[in-house]
Parts: structure tokens; sequence; C-alpha cells
């Protein structure tokens, strides 16, 4: 799979895809038959007909377990815990990009003041929005100043002119390192905008990657080739080649304009109003003939984000632990439900006595889990992370309050609703031991079947009337 028109002819061969021909309102109207589409688990949208446009927009890519599977080159009956213990397994197999002369992203090409934006058919998510959002299911992507390291990020981007973007670089995020050293050098950051590229992309985009790994690579392994890119016209970002659209500009450091409100995966706004943010001043922009665009309702879980966030900080999760060389880690799971970020339930097979509290611990200092993880919950090897109602018994049955930690201070987002709007750079961490504890002499006698038992019993299911 090498592009977005791969995806969807994919999909469509898997079933996976519906294509609405009827006329579509971008305003609003879009993005609710998505969100409800969304929460019915239903296919993979493909507006055809939208009100004022010739070109249509895919919604609901990586909505569903299916889907990641088949992003993720996997048969689409494959598990999220398998598609994470996959990330896991090739994730250190990096494959560099490969740069192309051209691509289909070139067929189009606008310069300068011809630019404009609403040329596409940018949706309006949600009524309190501050407006159209050009980029939600999309790739930012920026270069460090002072190395070769690339960047993939996925930051919203507001729709305020025919040439400018709104951004929400977050403090600390590596778009926003990479912008501080531009503003230190006096120069504004060159930035590439790719909307509509392999969905894998927008994976990418989202997950947490270490300082100086460049997401083009991981890419690449799970791809088992190089990405195929090339370069922009107006800087010297690289970007995909089969990309639909592509947004060429720049940021200026010093200079703000309002953002905002926008509808966030918590399910919240992220503040009360708009606030002055850093924004790209638009200057070229190319885009392939008949261009999809591609957007995701974001909102209250589970959308597209909740599910590429479960995928990929669960499985980034997972592999830096890994790389932390601490036995037993049987595996990971970052629900969806808690955007893949808020809550960490990993399973154990316990060696020595502490080893349930280092790897508490240890979660919450990977660069994963240092950045708005509030609740990791560890259960023994005899239970699947994924299995909430086995993790509920855990918690029932094996955890104690006393043996729990509270850490009081620790890395926060600024779109956690449940801290006050001036508060949200730092959060609280509950770290929940649910295992029987592996210094104890005398352990809790566990129920267990009668193995021979129960192969009788399974061998006259069908004559006792239960299959």
């Amino acid at each position: 799979m090498k592009d977005l028109r791969d995806f969807i002819a994919k999909c469509e061969e898997e079933g996976q895809l519906h294509r609405i021909k009827a006329e579509v309102d971008w305003d609003l109207e879009l993005s609710h038959i998505a969100k409800l589409n969304e929460e019915k688990k239903g296919p993979a949208l493909l507006f055809e007909n939208v009100k004022g446009y010739d070109s249509p927009i895919i919604t609901s890519t990586c909505t569903t377990t299916e889907r990641l599977a088949i992003i993720m080159g996997m048969p689409k009956e494959t598990p999220l815990v398998e598609l994470m213990r996959h990330w896991v397994e090739i994730g250190s197999r990096k494959i560099p990009p490969k740069l192309l002369d051209t691509g289909p992203c070139k067929e189009n090409k606008i310069m300068g003041d011809e630019v404009d934006l609403f040329k596409f058919p940018v949706p309006k998510f949600f009524p309190r929005d501050g407006g159209r959002y050009f980029g939600t299911a999309h790739s930012v992507i920026t270069k460090d100043p002072d190395s070769d390291w690339i960047n993939i990020g996925t930051y919203r981007l507001q729709l305020h002119e025919k040439n400018i973007l709104g951004t929400q670089f977050i403090k600390g995020k590596h778009s926003d390192i990479m912008l501080k050293k531009y503003q230190a050098m006096g120069k504004s950051m060159p930035v590439a905008v790719v909307v509509g590229a392999d969905p894998l992309m927008f994976v990418m985009g989202g997950a947490r990657f270490s300082a100086f790994e460049s997401e083009y690579d991981l890419a690449g392994s799970i791809r088992g080739e190089p990405i195929e890119v090339v370069k922009c016209e107006t800087n010297d970002l690289i970007v995909p080649a089969g990309a639909e659209i592509v947004v060429e500009g720049e940021v200026d450091p010093e200079t703000f304009e309002s953002e905002g409100p926008f509808g966030e995966y918590t399910g919240y706004y992220s503040g009360v109003g708009s606030n002055p943010r850093n924004f790209i001043k638009v200057n070229c922009v190319t885009h392939r003939n008949n261009p999809i665009f591609m957007a995701t309702t974001v909102g209250r879980a589970v959308t597209d984000t909740h599910m590429c966030l479960a995928l990929a900080y669960g499985s980034t999760l997972w592999q830096q632990l890994s790389d932390m060389r601490i036995p037993g880690i049987k595996a990971v799971y970052c629900p969806p439900e808690a955007a893949g970020r808020f809550i960490a339930i990993i399973s154990v097979t316990q060696m020595y006595p502490g080893h349930a509290d280092q790897v508490l611990t240890a979660a919450i200092s990977t660069e994963m889990g240092a950045y708005g993880l509030k609740t990791v919950i560890v259960v023994d090897d005899d239970i699947d992370p994924w299995d909430i109602p086995r993790v509920l018994y855990a918690l029932a049955f094996r955890f104690q309050p006393n043996r729990s930690q509270v850490i009081k201070r620790g890395r926060s987002t600024p779109l956690d609703p449940s801290l006050p709007i001036d508060q949200r750079w730092i959060t609280g961490r509950l770290l929940l031991d649910a295992t029987i504890p592996y210094d104890w002499e005398e352990k809790p006698i566990r129920i267990e079947l009668d193995a021979d038992m129960v192969k009788k019993v399974q061998a006259r299911w069908s004559e006792l009337g239960l299959s």
C-alpha cells in the first residue's frame, strides 16, 4: 500500500468502505453523519458529492480495528493487541524513506498569491468550533535546523484565510522544540502539511517517538519497504510522493493569530474561546488531480483519533519498556476509550520482589508515558490487559489501595478536561498494583478447573444443547 487510493481500493475489496453519492453539506452535516457512523462502528465513508465542491472527502479511515489492520498490512481480523505486538517486533528495524524526482502529489502546482485553501472541501465539525479545520487527519512535517531529524506530527490546523492556517504547537512537542530553535536563530520555520497520504502516516503523526527519531523510518519498517517521498517546491522538506494535497509554508515564531476553540478528542473543548497562537503562512500548494480530502471528526471517543492513538501509544509504550530491558512484560494495552494515552494496563510475569513496582514507575518514565499518562495498572500474566472484565476482577480481588502510588507532579496535556483550564501543564499520576505480590510466601490458592473434566464436558457440549 503506497497511498490513500490504495487504501480505499483495499477497503472496498474488504467491504470496509461506503460511498455516499447524495449531496452533503461540509458545514456540520458531513461531520455529524461521520460521527454517528463511527459510533455505530460503521465503514469508512467517501463523500463524493460535497455541497459547493467537485472533490470528495473521506472520513472514518481508522475507526475500527479491521481498518487499522488493513493500514498495518495485516489480515483485517487481526486483534488490536496483535497489531501492537507486530509494531513492537519490527519497531527496531528502521527503513529510511526513498527520495524520488517527482510523484502524483505534483500533478498540480499553485504558487504565491494564487493559493486559496478554500478551494478544498474543508469541514466545520461542531457548532462551537472556531471555524473550519483544514488539519484533523493529516501530517505536519518539520525539520530540526541543527540535524537531519525530520518530525511528523498531527497538530490541528484552523483555516483562517486563503493562505493562513492557525496552529496549536503544544509546549514540549517536537515541532515546538524545533520552532524555539528557529526563534533563537531569528528565522521562520519551514513547514509542510500533508492531507490524504497513506493513512499509516496519520497513525505515525499521532505516535510518541523519542527526539531525533523519524516517523518515516518506522513507517518504512511497517510497510517493509521505504516510504517514497519527494522534495517540496519552496523548501527542503520531504513529503509522501502519493499525497493528495501538500501545503508548503512557514511559521514565524514571533507572530500570532487567534485560534480555536475546537472540539478535541477528550470530548470537550480545550478552552473557553480562541487563543493567540502561531500560524502557517502558505506559499505553495501541490495536489493530485481530483484530490481526496481526508478528515476525522475527533470529538468524544471512539473515533479515528482514539483508535490511532491506542495503537500508536500502546505500541510505543510496549516498545520503550522492552528497550529498558525490563523482563516479564507479557502485553501492554492503552484503551481507545482513554485515547490511548491516559490509561495503560500492563500484564507482567513477576520474577522478583518489587517487579510490579518497577514496571509501574518505568511506564511513567518512558517518552510515551511521561506525557499525559495518568493511570497505570499492572496485572499478573494470567490476565490479558485488554480483557477489561478480568482487569476489574484483578482490581477487586488482588489490588490493595495501600500498595498503590500517587505521584503528585507529572507532565500533562493542555487538552485534559479533568484539570482547571489555567492549570493544565501538571497532572497527578496513579500507579495501581493489581497483582498478587511476588514476595508473599503464602499466596491465595486459585480455583482451577479439572483439565480432564473440561475436555470431557467440551466433548459433550453439542449433546447438551449448548453449541
